[in-house]
């Protein structure tokens, strides 16, 4: 199956903006894309700043294919699971160490931020993702 439009044209990172505004929620985030960059995403690092997270694609919609695990990640996460245009279908505050979240409707992406994302983006919002600048 093939990668959805969304991010087709994006690199190994992305900014993530709310659209229609263009408001920034990230200024870099590590597009995932393989097997072994998803299971791992944030874990081992000690610290996620503000404008920075991980970006998981998935090739169809699934509640299944798109839960996460917070072991090894010491650190809250605001996640979003996203649809195939980008539409904020669940999110949720994770917690450290936590086995299993699930999105409430399938999802193609999950969309991994600093907590403080969760003040902004909302149910039923869009996102749109974005060449990151390589100066970022």
């Amino acid at each position: 199956m093939q990668e959805p439009e969304l991010t087709r044209k994006c690199g190994q990172t992305a900014a993530v903006k709310l659209a229609p505004s263009g408001a920034s929620l990230a200024r870099r985030v590590r597009i995932c894309r393989g097997f072994g960059s998803k299971f791992l995403g944030l874990m081992f690092r000690r610290k996620l700043a503000e404008g920075e997270g991980a970006l998981l694609v998935y090739s169809r919609p699934s509640r299944v294919q798109t839960s996460i695990h917070m072991f090894f990640v010491p650190f809250p996460l605001g996640v979003f699971w996203l649809d195939s245009g980008g539409a904020v279908v669940d999110r949720v505050k994770a917690l450290p160490w936590r086995p299993y979240y699930a999105p409430s409707a399938p999802a193609c992406y999950v969309l991994e931020l600093h907590p403080r994302a969760l003040d902004t983006l909302r149910a039923g919002d869009r996102v749109e993702f974005y060449e990151a600048d390589p100066r970022s």
